[in-house]
Order: C-alpha cells, then structure tokens, then sequence
C-alpha cells in the first residue's frame, strides 16, 4: 500500500469539464476537510499538528495531505511545510519504543506560467527520515500534494485572472477525486487524509464559486479553524453557520488562544454540538521555527485526532446499521417489504443537485458513491447543487424570519410573491387566484371543490331545495390510466387501478366517466398513434403530448385532449388540468397548457413548484371560479384548508424554483426565444431504445424518457417484477437511482439538468437493455 501511494503522488492526470460533480468517498481512509474561520487563522499548523498526531500513532500506516489551491507559490506552501514541520516534529517527540522509517514526499502538480513553468507535473522532494527506538523498524508514509498554484499572494480567483490560469470547478474536483480513491489500505493499516481548503469558508475559488461550495459534492466531514483575535467570535460562528447550512458535518472547532476568551464562549455556545478545542497562542516573533509551539501542542492535536477518530467511528457504525434498522423500524409507501432484501436498501448519506450519495460497499470497501435520482426523488427535483444551495439559503431566511404564520386573513411576503409568479407563469393569461395547500392529492381534493360549486352554480342546482341538491350525485369526466393522489376524494375521481382495489381503497366507488384515450410512443425510430379498441387501428402521427404519469407514463394525444376541452367549456363543465407532475418545465415548457393550446378553468400545482425541497401545492383557478364561492355567508366560502397553508418556506422556495428555471442565465437548458427547454435526450439514442426488441415503446419528452419493456406475457402492469433485476444492475453496477412503474422504467432529470449527464444515463440504460433478456 505505501509503495502504491507513493506511485500515485506521483502521476499527472489531465483533467476535463466531462469530471463528475461528485465522485467516490472511501470511508475506509477517514477523510477531513480543514477549513478556516478567516485567513490567517492557522489552517497550515492545525494541518502539519494532525498529521504529525495521526503518525505518532501506532495504528497510522500513512497520511496524504492536499491542498487543492495554492497562492503565493512557490514563496508560500503549505504542501512543504506539512512536508518539513510533520516529520521534524515526530523526530523530536518521538517516545516510541519502535523504530520507525517515514517516507515523505512532496509535490506541485501545476503550477501558473507566472511562477516561471508551464503546468506540468514537477517531481518535488522527497525525504525519509527515522526516529524512535532500537525495536523492528515499521515504515510510514508522509505525501503532500498541491495541485494549483499561483505566484501572487491573493484569492485564487483573482491569482488565476492575473496569472492567466483559470480553473474550471470540475477540474479541482477532478483532482480532489482522483487523491481521494487513490491507493489501497490493506487489512490492518490505517490511512487518514486531510484536505486544506485556502481562506476562509466563504473565499472564492479560482472560478468564483466559494470554497464551502467547490467542495461540497464530496460532503467531507470538516475540521474549522477558528479565530481566536477580536472580533473572531462572530466570525467563527458565521463560518460554523456557513458549513452547516451547506450540509456539512462539523468534526471539531480548534482556535488559538488569544487571551480574549474566545474559546470560552465558543465552549458555551456550542455545548453539545460540536467539539471545541483550544491552542496555545502562537508567538509572533517570524524567526520563531515553532518548535516549542507544537511541542505545547501536542496535546490538542492528539485530542484532535482522538475526537476525528471517534466522529469516524459513529459515522461508519451508522451508516452500517441503516440497512437493517430500516427493515425493521420503516413502513416504506408502495412497497411490498417482503420483495426488499436488506442488501437492496439505498443509504442515502446526502444529495447534491442531481445526485445522492450513496453508502455501498465493494469488494469489502465501504465507500460514498454519487448516484443519479433517476426518478427525480418522486418528480420532484429540479435543482442543480447551485439552486440547492440558494433555496437553502432563503428556506433558513423564511424560518428564522417566520417560522410558520397562519394563513387566513392573513398575508405576508412569501405566500405574496409566490402568486405573483404563479399568476405571471403558468397562469398567465387565465388564472386570478392562487389557492395554497400541503401537496398535489390535496390540491386536486380543493380542485373538486371549486369544480363542483362551479357546476352547481352554471346549472341551476343551487336554486333547488336544499333536500333536491344535497340527493344530486356528482361524476367527473377523466380517462383511464389517471392517478390523482391518495387521498379519498382523489382516488374517487381516477379510474379503477392497484391504487383503488379492495385491497387498498374498500370505499372506492370510481364516480367517474372514464375515458380510454389515443397514446403517442415511439418503436422502430417511429412515431406512433395508438387508437382505443373502440376507433381504427393505429396510425403514424406526430405532435407534442400530455403524459400519464403513475398510470405508466403514457402519452396522451393532444388533440383529443384539446377536443375534450373545448366539448365540455361548450357544456358549462369546469375544466381542470392536474399538473401536479407536468407542470414547471417537466414537458419541456412551463405549463402543458403550451402544448394543448387550450386553457383550463382550475390548475394544480406542486412537485417541481418548490424545487423539491419542501412540500408545497397550489391551485390556481379563473375569477369566474372564485366568485362562484362569494357571498354574505359563511357556509357558502371554501370550507377547506390546511395547518400549513402558505408556509413561508415553501413560498420562499417556490419563487425562487420558479425564477430560477425561467432565467436563461442560471438555466443554461433555455431556449429563452421560445421558451421551451433545448432537447435533454440523445435523439440518436432514443431511436437506436425504441428498435430493441426488449423495448415495446418509448416516450422522450421534457426532462422525461420513458422505457416499456416487452415482456411477452401477462408479466406487465404495476404489479409487474419484470425489470427487477434490471433495476438492481442499474443501481448497484451503473449508479443509476431507478424505481420502475411495474415494467416501465424511466429516466428523469431536471430543467436545468445538463444534456451531457443525460446522455451519460441514457448510455447506461441502453447498453444495459442490449444485454436484459
């Protein structure tokens, strides 16, 4: 193992802007990220303390050290000093009664052409050096690494400017993958890594993106350096502030003694959530070697790493047991338990953008692993990790501002502005009202509603005695294959499914007309109209189309939506579209609505709305619906509503998720002159799915592409365990996040999803269904 180390310290690798945004975290190697409070703080001597700690230690094997950006190069490196002050410290600490041979090396990988070189890998130093005592000699292994590295003294975005070395994220990234899964550890060695970070939490990288960003995709647990000077208090607290909301975990807070109490307060303030340790006061005399200083401090760094140690220790103990608590604690919803084998279950350690990170072990190595949410957490997510960052940020504004505030008689600025939009967006042009509630089965629930009193006014049923009206049964106009939601009123008003059995709905009566609809898919590289049994037999067509979502992801013909529409507006029948899963860019364009030319009476809202990050539902409904409730009685207002009505963070995230899709400048996906999103699929790919055998049809629209497998038999339908085993390769072997609709998979991303990662999983699928039989 410490031969490979030293073998892949040494290697140059190119990195490209295909880098993921995420990449592999082994946790058999504890890994920290040391950032800092403020520069100037002592990341470095909190960096070169640790490791000198950590290979004092007799269960340490080695220790990798890397600072991904480096300013005031070569002058200033932190990289050399771990590489001079660790090993010095360890020769003169040392009380083992074992020899012990370190191997330290240190290199520079590229380095700006101002510092005189072109970026190529430089070799660097390399020193052994012994210490300890007269017992059977054990080797050690020291490795420093900086990657880029800038000659002038500033932030690295202004050095690579200056200097005319930019640096793209996915190349730090890239890097910082590569030093994370790099060599192996061997049964019974232990090798720890610990990253700096330049600055302070929030200073720039070379691109702009602040450090607390850059390296978030990898989630490293971090060790803050606090300040210990005036004013320092404010500042170590603001950056412990700043890594939490960005979801981080916090190791331990260290700080140098300034005489000002600063840990004191610290201590207090942070009881119970983090540990704080306390250095000695570094002496300001630049002659000083620091000699006396680290041998003070020795005893905080072995603390340090003591409580790094136990923080390790939890975190792979929990994330070990989540498996099997799981089983036994969770009632998972449309899951039958008995077909989830414990080894099946996905650990989810976080998520960032796109991806989760996922707890998996290989080859009996426990590692983080970036999975793409195929299924987009439920059609959620559109966040890319910049957007998540920032409906963070004004998710945390709106708690701390209001907490929660009720609703009714009431109004405060995020429910406001979140109307605002909704009625400029997908109500343009129809809708006057927004009425808020807790998820998208509720907002159909409120849908009905409106409807039913709309239908009751326009046909005279209100005029009646009250014993004639309350004996009139109501039917809705819905077509086979719908799915609304869970809750009763909305299960009554889809047709009869998995989801309305006896088994899972005994009261469900299905009061309903319920239509079978021409579909739209793809198969042999053709676009294809699918007639119900009762109309000819299917024909070539083209055109963009609504979608079924939970019936099977089908897509529906727009023209008999359009058709349907427009008959039951010439009847005086309420109209309502449940884009609970089709609206906000999910087809491509921000309300289906675009796609039917046609516009609805009532719209339901949610998903998408929020980002996913917070539940949230809204109908929307034309002034004509709102005065059919008005009047001087209370009875006859809507009698509905939720405890949660207009929460202030799920209007905070709303508006921001809404803004941010419609910007062509944080949504690079936008064709802003037509307002619809550019093609996220391969087109070549989709055509060469539609052509296997194994693939009875295809749907490809939005940020949906939608795959039914031919089964050949009767195995088909939600039930179905067809593609059981498909999903699992897909999930384990290609870090695909799958879950199927019986034998339909699908894959979908986000509106600002770029093409390439599409592309990227959709590859994956196809190569995985030329091999599925």
């Amino acid at each position: 193992m410490l031969r490979r180390l030293l073998h892949h310290a040494r290697r140059r690798r190119h990195y490209s802007a295909a880098a993921s945004n995420a990449g592999v975290v082994p946790l058999s190697t504890p890994t920290f990220a040391v950032f800092g409070a403020n520069t100037g703080v002592g990341k470095t001597l909190v960096s070169a303390g640790l490791s000198a700690a950590l290979l004092s230690s007799p269960t340490t094997s080695a220790v990798g050290y890397l600072k991904p950006l480096q300013t005031g190069y070569p002058a200033d490196s932190d990289a050399r000093f771990v590489f001079t002050r660790a090993p010095a410290l360890l020769r003169s600490s040392s009380s083992s009664s074992r020899a012990t041979r370190l191997v330290a090396s240190c290199r520079t990988l590229f380095p700006s052409p101002a510092v005189g070189a072109e970026p190529v890998h430089r070799e660097g130093q390399e020193i052994v050096v012994r210490y300890g005592g007269d017992g059977p000699e054990e080797t050690k292994v020291l490795a420093c690494r900086t990657v880029y590295a800038w000659n002038e003294p500033v932030s690295p975005h202004l050095a690579a400017e200056r200097e005319g070395m930019t640096v793209r994220d996915e190349e730090v990234r890239g890097s910082v993958e590569q030093w994370l899964v790099e060599g192996v550890v061997e049964e019974g060695e232990e090798v720890w890594k610990v990253l700096e970070t330049a600055g302070g939490v929030a200073s720039p990288g070379p691109s702009g993106t602040l450090q607390c960003d850059l390296y978030r995709p990898f989630r490293l647990p971090a060790i803050l350096v606090g300040d210990g000077r005036l004013g320092g208090i404010s500042s170590t607290l603001s950056a412990f502030e700043t890594l939490l909301l960005r979801g981080y975990d916090v190791g331990a807070v260290i700080l140098e003694d300034r005489a000002l109490s600063n840990d004191k307060f610290l201590l207090s303030y942070l009881k119970n959530r983090v540990r704080v340790l306390v250095l000695p006061q570094i002496p300001d005399d630049p002659s000083d070697d620091l000699t006396d200083w680290f041998s003070e401090s020795s005893s905080v760094f072995d603390l340090l790493k003591d409580a790094l140690q136990s923080f390790h220790s939890k975190r792979i103990q929990r994330l070990s047991s989540m498996q099997r608590k799981s089983k036994d604690l969770l009632w998972w919803p449309f899951t039958q338990h008995n077909l989830v084998p414990v080894d099946s279950v996905t650990v989810i350690d976080s998520r960032c953008g796109e991806n989760f990170l996922s707890f998996k072990i290989k080859d009996n190595t426990m590692m983080l692993v970036p999975q793409f949410d195929a299924c987009a957490s439920w059609w959620t997510q559109g966040p890319d990790s910049n957007l998540q960052i920032e409906l963070a940020r004004d998710m945390g504004y709106a708690a701390a501002r209001y907490g929660h505030v009720m609703f009714p008689e009431n109004v405060h600025e995020p429910a406001l502005r979140c109307a605002e939009l909704l009625l400029e967006g997908v109500g343009k042009g129809w809708a006057s009202r927004v009425y808020y509630s807790d998820n998208g089965s509720t907002a159909i629930e409120i849908a009905l509603k409106m409807a039913f009193r709309k239908f009751s006014n326009d046909h005279g049923i209100l005029m009646d005695s009250e014993k004639s009206f309350r004996n009139t049964q109501f039917k809705v106009l819905a077509l086979n294959g719908s799915y609304h939601g869970d809750t009763l009123g909305a299960m009554e008003a889809q047709a009869p499914s998995a989801y309305t059995s006896f088994l899972q709905q005994p009261w469900y009566s299905g009061r309903g007309l319920f239509l079978d609809p021409p579909t739209v898919y793809v198969k042999n590289d053709t676009c294809n109209l699918s007639l119900p049994k009762l109309m000819k037999h299917d024909q070539q067509s083209s055109g963009d189309t609504l979608i079924q979502g939970a019936g099977g992801m089908h897509m529906i013909d727009p023209l008999f939506q359009r058709v349907l529409v427009n008959e039951c507006k010439n009847r005086k029948i309420p109209v309502i579209f449940d884009e609970v899963f089709t609206g906000f860019w999910r087809l491509g364009v921000e309300s289906a609505s675009e796609l039917l030319g046609c516009l609805p009476d009532i719209a339901c809202y949610a998903k998408l709305m929020t980002g996913g990050i917070v539940p949230l539902a809204a109908t929307l409904a034309t002034e004509e619906i709102f005065e059919s409730f008005k009047s001087d009685s209370k009875l006859t207002a809507l009698l509905h509503g939720h405890s949660y009505t207009a929460h202030a963070m799920g209007c905070c995230a709303a508006a921001k998720a809404i803004q941010w899709y419609r910007d062509p400048s944080t949504n690079s996906n936008l064709d802003f002159d037509r307002m619809r999103l550019k093609e996220l699929w391969d087109v070549a790919l989709v055509r060469q799915l539609s052509s296997l055998q194994n693939v009875k049809r295809v749907v490809s629209i939005g940020t949906l592409c939608a795959v039914e497998l031919e089964t050949h038999g009767s195995d088909a339908g939600y039930a179905s365990l067809y593609a059981s085993s498909l999903i699992q390769q897909l999930r384990k072997e290609d870090d695909i996040y799958v879950r199927p609709l019986g034998n339909v998979i699908y894959l979908m991303c986000g509106p600002c999803t770029s093409r390439d990662s599409c592309t990227l999983q959709l590859s994956k699928v196809h190569r995985r269904l030329c091999g599925f039989n």
